[in-house]
């Protein structure tokens, strides 16, 4: 009876084994739909997204815990995707009760002085006065991302506070395991690509030591001209640009046609964006977006080119040139946090509709 009984449950338990790898695979795989319609990039989920399937997450994990963070610690995510002979697109959607678009905002003091607003936590990074993101992470060729995503390349310093033996205040850093290993990273920034209409398309390498890059691992894709830097004098003491008060609809960050002269004709209590901002031109801006943040969510609509051919494009940019295979992602979101996000321990996949 005993032999009898090991022949007929081996199948059922492989059976089963099969039915979870399949159920797991199922539901952390993002499905790209082939579309013949077009995609307006305009943060609005119209009709051609309803063919497309949402994966969806709760991303509730932090790296860190910053001492003054009051941002959420949880949220409901999903992310869409279509795709045409040309381009792949995402519709993706967090929940954000705050809509953060404060960037070390300047502000006018009653001496009539200027103040960049800070407020940084004990490792050097803010949490208060800061913007929203969110980011994705592609595998392109470092072993390893299948089974443990993202955290392949983040780094958490030890009780010491060291790095790959290198001694800071940084809670982490990002760089792949091994040299010739590259990750793709896309990196929406409310403030300084909000207006620009873009993600700030950057990857990752093995690169540690900080003095050949001070990010170390993390690094920007090439770039022609355009980006974003600090509207501020040279003598650090006011803004440089800008006569708009700030506002979270168009004078958040300053750009291109608004750069002239500042002209201080504010009163004590009011805002100055502290961020000059124009497009950026090469392989750094492949990515096209239009964010909307409405009644506590963020709506993120991107677009790029499958097949990209900028500078060290292989090197830097996940290739959707193969719609037969899996590809592998992790994300997450920033609540008006420099380094601090949200994300989930999943290994996410997406798949090509054939």
């Amino acid at each position: 009876m005993s032999a009898h009984l090991s022949g007929t449950v081996k199948p059922i338990v492989v059976a089963i084994g099969l039915l979870t790898t399949i159920s797991s695979f199922a539901a952390n795989t993002l499905i790209s739909s082939k579309t013949d319609q077009p995609v307006e990039l305009d943060g609005v989920e119209e009709s051609v997204w309803l063919k497309a399937a949402p994966l969806t997450l709760v991303l509730d994990n932090t790296p860190y815990e910053p001492a003054q963070y009051e941002g959420i610690r949880e949220t409901n995510y999903s992310i869409q995707s279509l795709y045409d002979d040309e381009f792949v697109y995402f519709f993706v959607q967090w929940d954000d009760p705050t809509k953060s678009l404060d960037r070390f905002p300047w502000e006018k003091q009653q001496d009539n002085t200027w103040k960049r607003l800070m407020n940084k936590d004990k490792t050097g990074h803010e949490n208060t006065y800061y913007e929203d993101k969110a980011s994705i992470y592609w595998n392109i060729n470092a072993r390893g991302f299948e089974k443990k995503g993202c955290a392949i390349a983040c780094h958490m310093a030890d009780a010491g506070g060291v790095v790959a033996d290198v001694q800071q205040t940084s809670p982490g850093r990002k760089f792949t395991p091994r040299q010739g290993e590259t990750i793709d990273m896309w990196h929406w920034k409310a403030v300084r690509t909000g207006l620009t209409g873009q993600f700030d398309d950057q990857f990752v390498d093995a690169t540690i030591d900080p003095v050949v890059n001070k990010n170390w691992g993390r690094k920007s894709d090439h770039k022609t001209g355009g980006g974003y830097k600090d509207n501020i004098t040279d003598d650090q003491l006011a803004p440089a640009m800008g006569t708009k008060m700030w506002n979270d609809t168009d004078s958040y960050a300053i750009g291109p046609d608004d750069q002239v002269l500042f002209f201080d004709t504010f009163k004590p209590g009011h805002r100055l964006a502290s961020i000059l901002v124009s497009p950026f031109t090469g392989s750094r801006g492949d990515i096209s977006a239009k964010a909307v943040w409405e009644e506590g969510k963020w709506m993120l609509e991107f677009k790029r080119k499958r097949v990209t051919t900028g500078e060290k494009a292989n090197e830097q940019d996940v290739q959707f040139s193969d719609p037969s295979k899996t590809y592998y992602f992790g994300v997450s979101v920033f609540d008006n946090s420099q380094i601090n996000h949200l994300f989930s321990h999943r290994v996410l996949k997406m798949k090509f509709e054939q």
